[in-house]
């Protein structure tokens, strides 16, 4: 398997772009980044499985597999990564670069890179041993809508026990974390010359009304809704951009919004949705037909795994650190829905992520081999 070196296996998959991003500008295909995937789980034996994500040209998923029947475990992670600002990188983005016992690339830790793990990890086990089998999934999109999480959950072909998301944990078991919503508020009302307010309807000025409703429910949020595994407890609500008007002397016809909304696991989407609508309800009621709510993209769950769970005990034996709750969030609640036990595990700290010189300490290569190897034997063989 010398083709299968892990630093070989490093640079190969950093070099091949697989940015995912809402803007068209930036977005790529990840099917080079899975067909390699595909090379290599191949080389180990393992039936993989390609498969395009429905109205998403260019977009795939990898289930890879070995060993018989249902149950094992399953070893997942996105191929995809954020965008990048050429100026702030001090080095190419897409060549792996080795200083000071770090690895420097897009995707070193968030989180391409895993897979190198994986297979690292599986060098010195003898799968044709497995009582389970092992699954190694690999998805698009996940930066951006995570399509191809939502796209397994929903095909529910496959069926694990267990589940470890390679996300940069520091190796710290994640048993919980918050969601994510991204909602769009859009006044309209009726543009006219400024010279006579009465001549229009001043979309700003509702829009005004509708931010102190907001607000409100910000602070209601906070004050009534606490759930103290995480380090900031309550359902946050963020105001993160605004656009209106186009000129002083005209009465605004359009202002949009946008709000940011982190569920947990005690306050879903679907309940801090409908909060929102009811806090808006009296704008409708006085200025009937100016109000729009839309999603900017699907809701994503918050997520929790029981913490005396049978996976939570061995990873925190195999890792050597208790679990722990995050305010970020991943894929977790779309593969805890193929009925499995779930948690989020890997090499490096999200502190590293989505920035210039992204970067894997290498200190985390024996260890995290370790951890893997520990989970695959004690769920697969």
């Amino acid at each position: 398997m010398a083709n299968l070196d892990f630093f070989a296996l490093y640079k190969n998959i950093i070099a091949i772009p697989s940015i995912s991003s809402t803007d068209p500008r930036w977005d790529q295909s990840n099917e080079a980044v899975i067909r390699l995937l595909a090379d290599w789980f191949g080389q180990l034996g393992f039936q993989c499985e390609v498969t395009a994500l429905p109205d998403l040209p260019g977009k795939f998923n990898l289930v890879a597999t070995i060993g018989q029947g249902e149950g094992g475990l399953l070893l997942a992670g996105h191929t995809d990564t954020v965008p990048f600002d050429e100026g702030a990188w001090s080095k190419d983005p897409f060549k792996v670069t080795e200083e000071g016992n770090r690895l420097y690339g897009l995707g070193t830790i968030d989180m391409k890179g895993f897979f190198a793990f994986i297979v690292e990890a599986l060098k010195e086990i003898d799968l044709t041993t497995l009582s389970k089998p092992l699954r190694i999934l690999a998805t698009a999109d996940e930066e951006t809508t995570m399509a191809g999480a939502r796209a397994i959950a929903a095909a529910a072909e496959i069926k694990p026990d267990y589940a470890v998301i390679g996300e940069p944990t520091g190796l710290v078991p994640v048993v919980a974390h918050k969601g994510h919503m991204s909602e769009a508020i859009r006044i309209t009302g009726k543009s006219g010359h400024s010279s006579d307010p009465a001549n229009g309807v001043n979309a700003l000025e509702i829009m005004h009304q509708a931010m102190g409703r907001v607000l409100r429910l910000q602070l209601h949020l906070e004050e009534t809704y606490a759930d103290y595994r995480f380090a900031v407890p309550q359902p946050t609500l963020n105001l993160g951009y605004i656009q209106g008007g186009d000129s002083p002397n005209r009465i605004c016809g359009c202002c949009e919004l946008h709000i940011d909304m982190r569920p947990t696991p005690q306050v879903g989407p679907d309940e801090l949705m409908g909060m929102l609508k009811e806090a808006l309800s009296p704008i409708e009621i006085h200025q009937p037909g100016c109000l729009h709510l839309q999603h900017l993209h699907e809701p994503i769950p918050a997520y929790a795994c029981a913490d005396d769970s049978e996976l939570v005990r061995e990873a925190e034996k195999a890792s050597g650190r208790a679990a722990e709750s995050v305010n970020y969030c991943t894929e977790a609640p779309f593969i805890q829905q193929l009925g499995c036990q779930t948690i989020v595990l890997g090499p490096g700290h999200i502190t590293q992520a989505h920035q210039p010189d992204e970067y894997l300490d290498l200190s985390f290569v024996k260890p995290t081999t370790a951890v893997l190897q520990h989970l695959i034997r004690r769920f697969c063989l």
